[in-house]
């Protein structure tokens, strides 16, 4: 069994900020990319980890016809913009050029959001998919954070797979969805999501015994937990459905729709064991950068890899965990530095470029189109 780490070098020939991506250097992107979003009311109880909207707040790129406009727009709070926005049509038609398109699940990082990864969406809608990203409940930048958002990882799954139920019953979407072509794309602790969707099991009591014991390292307290209430620390008492939920922590969270996974700078690969991944049978790709202080390396893709042997690997030079954020406005980085500042020689629109190219190859000998 082979390991692949392949640096990834590939740069475009030309770019601009913001441009969707060709599949290739010197192709263009086939489709401009619409926006629209579901507020999603699933029809059963469930546990939203104290979050103060109970709801699954979807973003959804898709393709539309390319000679509707598009219109730049900004990322971040109103009036307090962070990143740069891949220009859309808001709410256009999708496009008439296929009766069906493969749709991608989006899963963000710890205390992001789905609108953090557009420029990973909005290129992939722009070669013709449709994806959907959803708000993890307690653990996303839209709405305060909670501490059982960040201790509950498993529910995660559970709100994709909700997001999916959903979608293939939308009276706009679900007939324009081939199901025989679904993925799931996740960042950081999404790509943790993105693994349990594939059939992963979690080890939540090896996770923390390994950040009660001297190799802690600092996925055991992301910077984002510094924004709770009282700041992170366990609280004295846990509620009676925290509590549930951990005991179900271990359990299957596969999703059999789900066809193939990217898993972008994985995090929590600590709360894997050798046993973990004996239910995953379908493709998965791992990237992430060499520099990444947040998800260490050595304790997160590369502990994946060696428990996944046949996924395939990338590594991007230099780059660090955010540097898979979109791109962040001028001016913004001297306010949020470890958002937006990238290493000596690490362009962040380059590392995206490639990333995409990757994701592109991966699902497209994944998911492949239906032969007439």
């Amino acid at each position: 069994m082979l390991r692949r780490y392949l640096a990834a070098v590939a740069v475009l020939a030309t770019c601009c900020t913001g441009a969707a991506l060709a599949a290739g250097s010197d192709s263009v992107a086939p489709y401009h990319v619409g926006t629209a979003t579901r507020v999603i009311h699933p029809p059963v109880a469930r546990n939203w980890r104290g979050a103060r909207t109970e709801a699954l707040l979807t973003n959804i790129w898709y393709p539309v016809d390319p000679a509707l406009p598009e219109a730049a727009h900004e990322i971040g709070a109103p009036g307090n913009p962070v990143f740069i926005g891949h220009p859309r049509a808001v709410d256009a038609p999708l496009s008439p050029a296929h009766a069906k398109y493969p749709l991608l699940v989006l899963s963000h990082g710890t205390g992001g959001s789905a609108a953090s990864l557009d420029w990973l969406a909005s290129a992939l809608a722009a070669q013709g998919y449709i994806v959907a990203g959803v708000n993890h409940p307690g653990n996303n930048a839209m709405e305060p954070v909670t501490f059982e958002g960040f201790l509950l990882w498993w529910e995660r799954a559970t709100d994709v797979s909700e997001v999916l139920d959903s979608l293939l019953a939308d009276p706009t979407l679900a007939a324009h969805i081939d199901t025989s072509r679904i993925g799931a794309v996740g960042f950081s602790l999404g790509g943790y999501t993105v693994l349990e969707l594939a059939g992963a099991r979690t080890d939540q009591k090896q996770f923390l015994d390994f950040c009660a014991s001297s190799a802690a390292d600092a996925i055991c307290r992301p910077p984002e937990m510094n924004s709770l209430p009282g700041g992170p620390h366990m609280p004295d008492h846990l509620p009676a459905a925290t509590t549930a939920s951990m005991a179900r922590s271990g359990e299957s969270y596969r999703d059999p729709r789900i066809k193939a996974v990217f898993a972008i700078a994985p995090a929590l690969g600590e709360a894997f064991n050798q046993a973990s991944f004996t239910d995953v049978h379908i493709p998965v790709s791992l990237l992430a950068g060499t520099a990444d202080a947040t998800a260490p390396v050595q304790t997160n893709i590369q502990r994946i890899a060696g428990l996944l042997p046949n996924a395939t690997v990338h590594m991007v030079p230099g780059a660090s965990h955010y540097t898979f954020l979109d791109t962040c406005l001028p001016g913004v980085a001297d306010r949020a530095p470890g958002t937006c500042k990238d290493g000596p020689g690490v362009d962040r629109d380059t590392v995206h470029e490639q990333a995409v190219e990757q994701a592109l190859a991966f699902f497209s000998n994944t998911l492949p189109a239906q032969t007439q």
